[in-house]
């Protein structure tokens, strides 16, 4: 009876101290949002440096939570791309082929080539270095769309072919990542085909479920209650998830894949019912990602990092300027429409979570975090600093120009 009594007053105590670190970690990120919203920026990279501070080689240790943390992060990649599939419909993903697919190709052979050359150069393996590829290949969906909603830019002439070229990104992460997984696994050239048809037809059968039967799925699943229509589809999503992730192709891309295969009024109220889980699920999944890093080694990579920032952003605006003067739009909107891609978050950290969770070069998660970090907080602010600059190199040409047409007179 001794044994057991212990044994319960054990148990008790555990329990207690998870609650507690729970507890503390949920207030800081809480502090953290605020501080971000005051400050009005993205609250992820104040996330990635909290995970920094509890985590390996942090100033607090809150070791009694790392299970319910990497639980959490697991579900906070489900819920960020189910998300983020509930945003587009079938007829949108297709139209941005079609119209679009130029600026995406672009995109991809400009920002994804950095990444796998500089991994290379580093001495990494092939592996390793297209897991960089695609850390530097995509853009923040989360941020950008931030920024624009704060500027008022939601309405301007360059912002569909903005939010083209993140929707072309996000669809091919559907193809890039079962791709990399297999590779993670050594899988042989058979099974590398095998995984990379089976992505292939699983996005086409979303795709063709999206475009001819959305609104049959979304009759099945919208309810007036709004208890139902959540676990109706969070329960959807995390067995297609699990389902993708046994299949080898990546939960992520499943529930991806489940957001865009729901339309209609379902799709609609799912969004506004899911944000809060989201939000709290990928709050954690940010932290997890910096828990597993020493902090010491951010420091090390800083300078590749920022290099590699400065070559990618460089890129990206590229991307955009071309991308804008395509669709005829004029100068002040093209270099709007390039910084407003500069930044990274969410996407770069879940594929360098995959990388770490492999056990791939321990220098990639580090150099991701601290590449982020970077244009996490350099990419709003370039946009934001850009137009006016934009404006005033702008007005003082013009009045060079007319200056010039009155000494011709």
């Amino acid at each position: 009876m001794t044994a057991l009594a212990a044994l319960l007053a054990s148990a008790t105590e555990d329990n207690a101290v998870v609650l507690l670190q729970l507890g503390a970690v949920f207030i800081g990120v809480a502090a953290l949002a605020r501080v971000a919203s005051r400050l009005d920026i993205s609250a992820i990279p104040l996330y990635l440096l909290a995970g920094l501070a509890i985590g390996n080689g942090g100033v607090v240790s809150l070791s009694a939570i790392d299970d319910f943390i990497a639980v959490g992060a697991e579900i906070g990649v489900v819920m960020l791309l189910l998300l983020l599939g509930l945003e587009y419909t079938g007829d949108e993903l297709l139209d941005n082929i079609r119209v679009h697919g130029r600026s995406g190709a672009l995109d991809a052979a400009l920002n994804f080539a950095p990444g796998v050359l500089a991994g290379l150069w580093f001495g990494w393996s092939m592996t390793e270095a297209l897991f960089l590829g695609g850390v530097t290949y995509i853009s923040s969906s989360t941020v950008i769309a931030k920024t624009l909603g704060d500027l008022g830019r939601l309405g301007n002439r360059e912002t569909p072919t903005i939010l083209s070229i993140l929707v072309i990104e996000d669809l091919g992460m559907a193809i890039y990542l079962p791709l990399i997984a297999t590779l993670v696994i050594g899988g042989t050239m058979t099974s590398l085909t095998v995984s990379l048809a089976i992505a292939v037809v699983a996005v086409a059968v979303a795709l063709v479920v999206a475009f001819r039967y959305s609104d049959l799925i979304s009759k099945v699943l919208f309810s007036r209650s709004d208890e139902v229509l959540l676990f109706s589809i969070l329960g959807l999503a995390l067995l297609i998830a699990g389902l993708a992730d046994r299949l080898e192709i990546s939960a992520g891309v499943g529930a991806f894949l489940v957001g865009i295969a729901i339309g209609g009024e379902a799709a609609r109220n799912a969004a506004n019912i899911l944000s809060p889980v989201r939000d709290v699920f990928a709050a954690v999944f940010f932290v997890f990602f910096t828990f597993q890093i020493d902090p010491a080694s951010i420091v090390t990579v800083l300078p590749a990092a920022a290099g590699l920032a400065l070559v990618t952003a460089v890129t990206k605006v590229y991307t955009g300027w071309w991308s804008a003067r395509r669709a005829g739009i004029a100068t002040r909107g093209r270099v709007r429409a390039g910084t407003a891609l500069i930044a990274r978050g969410e996407f770069s950290i879940i594929i360098a979570g995959l990388a770490v969770s492999a056990g791939l070069t321990t220098d990639l998660g580090s150099l991701a975090a601290a590449y982020v970090l970077i244009l996490a907080v350099a990419g709003p602010l370039v946009t934001r600093l850009a137009d006016p600059v934009t404006a005033a190199v702008l007005e003082r040409r013009q009045h060079r120009e007319m200056a010039r047409a009155n000494l011709r007179r």
